[in-house]
């Protein structure tokens, strides 16, 4: 079985957030398999995804597993599964995917940049919780929580170096949201090339610190459209590895545009479990 690392939210190797991604040839193996592969590859997320027969809602079934759990939505790994897609001459044109969280879409444009189809979080402005501020290390501005299939919450700080410095404690935090904490705060230059930025931790889930995620600026896109005015912006997440998501907020949807690098192409040698 064919497997690939790509760097997703990234035009270069190396940087950006990378994806394992199996592309299946029939129906999802086991449970207890998909797992143990996803704990092997040992990255944020590993993508499964096989084809659907033609005619229906969507074109492929998708799934994403940390090394721990799975998870109902990731940005970066679709963008790495639509950028192998595509790659791979599987498809042309805007590519849908049956996922946890519902119909999911990519389109993969000339220029090799992936714009992802995603629905919009909502959020829910809570009170301050000092647990948080205590294991983050850096006092709330402002604390929301997220929709259902994300279940962060959305902490702003201060200012983009409160953000970059952070050291937090991640045993502490995995007690306070249903998936992670992301954390964000204002660019301190957007001549730079990006308006806000953030880092997201998610030790529930066995990640500590994810690089570049995707899904999380579903949440950031309406968070920052409200403060800044506008509905196109650029973010840049990621303490050591950062990447890059341009965001473009459409009501109820949010799309989010970025680069993607394959940097490795293997094969798998251990079969699937049989059911």
């Amino acid at each position: 079985m064919r497997i690939r690392i790509v760097d997703a939210f990234t035009d270069r190797p190396f940087g950006g957030n990378p994806a394992g991604v199996l592309l299946l040839d029939g129906g999802f193996p086991p449970d207890s398999w998909l797992q143990r592969v996803a704990a092997e590859v040992n990255l944020s997320e590993t993508a499964f995804a096989h084809p659907l027969p033609p005619g229906g809602d969507a074109d492929w079934a998708l799934r994403w597993f940390t090394p721990a759990a799975e998870v109902d939505m990731c940005g970066h790994a679709t963008l790495a599964t639509a950028h192998v897609i595509a790659a791979a001459g599987l498809a042309r044109g805007p590519v849908r995917f049956s996922a946890r969280c519902g119909i999911l879409t990519a389109e993969v444009a000339a220029d090799g940049t992936v714009t992802l189809d995603f629905p919009t979080s909502s959020l829910t402005p809570l009170a301050p919780v000092p647990e948080v501020d205590r294991a983050l290390g850096a006092e709330a501005k402002s604390v929301h929580d997220t929709a259902e299939h994300i279940g962060d919450l959305l902490v702003e700080l201060a200012d983009e170096r409160t953000v970059r410095e952070l050291a937090p404690d991640h045993a502490a935090l995995r007690a306070y949201a249903r998936r992670g904490v992301i954390v964000t705060a204002p660019a301190e230059d957007p001549s730079r090339g990006y308006d806000f930025v953030s880092r997201g931790f998610f030790p529930a889930v066995g990640v500590d610190e994810d690089p570049v995620t995707g899904s999380a600026h579903t949440a950031l896109a309406p968070f920052w459209a409200a403060r800044l005015g506008r509905t196109e912006m650029t973010g840049l997440q990621g303490g050591a590895r950062t990447g890059l998501v341009r965001v473009r907020l459409a009501g109820d949807r949010t799309l989010l545009t970025g680069h993607a690098v394959t940097v490795i192409d293997g094969e798998l040698l251990t079969a699937p479990d049989t059911p």
